[in-house]
């Protein structure tokens, strides 16, 4: 049985997204039908990189260019497939910006090259364009509460929480990506602790003093990223902050799963467990529909970090 659209969309969110496969749950179905088409629209670009980075005799560059020019019938009104037919519809009607769009190809397609990031604002540019970018499509989809004003407020702390996201992927995932030749973390950092580029892609300092010190102050980063995002949660529809609450929670705790494998993301994946996850919901829950924080309160992630709604 050929699956519809948006059973294809939702398919490839369930298989390969645990955190925001749970906190669409909160989303009304329709919101939730768009958000599954822009997950699927990035997770096949990040896949046809990926499949470049483990197969040399993909051409990757060539896929991308496909993939961008499908993109561009999609949007003009001639979409072909279930990912770009669902996907036009998502931009159609909530207004999601192609820059957005382009920004996530522009991104993703960084990674063709050899990965080197001298400095954290380097680094930084690279998640905005492949993180930061789908925060500002996920705003468009789950709408702005309050007057115009509002709109640049959330989408600045969207693309914020971008970043953070990306960083905590980084950050988990330093092992897998030295196993393809890829290291993100800033050269300017690895040196502050006495490490290399080299010293990471070879893998063997998952237990030093040195790389413990530096994922402390990696993590350290991330988590005031985490605070300075969560400010924009209220700015969201009310039927759209338990979801954007979730997804935050959700990653933020894969940093205190970092802390508890003693830093060690080489030789083993930090996981959020299942208990940790149901307590993600929980505690999205809690949170009465339509009723944003007050000013100056705070509220725990799920790794205990602290934030204050501003």
């Amino acid at each position: 049985m050929t699956l519809s659209d948006a059973a294809h969309c939702r398919q490839i969110v369930r298989s390969c997204a645990r955190t925001f496969w749970l906190a669409s749950s909160f989303l009304p179905p329709e919101k939730r039908r768009a958000a599954y088409a822009l997950y699927a629209f990035c997770r096949v670009a990040d896949d046809i990189v990926d499949l470049g980075s483990r197969d040399e005799s993909a051409d990757t560059a060539r896929l991308l260019s496909d993939y961008r020019g499908e993109l561009e019938a999609a949007l003009t009104g001639r979409p072909s497939g279930p990912v770009f037919r669902e996907l036009a519809l998502a931009a159609e009607r909530y207004r999601v910006p192609a820059s957005a769009l382009v920004e996530l190809l522009d991104g993703v397609a960084r990674d063709c090259a050899p990965t080197r990031y001298e400095t954290w604002h380097e680094l930084t540019r690279y998640c905005e364009g492949v993180a930061s970018s789908v925060g500002e499509m996920c705003t468009y989809v789950f709408g702005v509460d309050g007057d115009s004003a509002a709109r640049p407020r959330a989408l600045a702390h969207a693309r914020t929480l971008g970043v953070a996201l990306q960083l905590t992927n980084i950050l988990r995932d330093v092992g897998e990506d030295a196993r393809i030749g890829r290291c993100y973390l800033p050269t300017e950092d690895l040196a502050r602790f006495g490490l290399t580029r080299d010293d990471v892609l070879a893998r063997s300092i998952g237990a030093t003093r040195g790389w413990k010190s530096l994922m402390q102050f990696e993590i350290g980063r991330a988590r005031a990223l985490y605070v300075q995002a969560m400010a924009g949660i209220p700015l969201l529809s009310p039927d759209s902050r338990r979801c954007a609450t979730a997804c935050a929670a959700g990653y933020a705790g894969i940093l205190g799963a970092i802390e508890n494998l003693d830093f060690d993301t080489f030789s083993a994946r930090a996981r959020v467990s299942r208990m940790a996850r149901a307590g993600v919901l929980w505690s999205a829950c809690r949170t009465p529909l339509g009723v944003a924080e007050h000013e100056g309160s705070e509220r725990p992630l799920n790794d205990g970090t602290l934030v204050r709604w501003t």
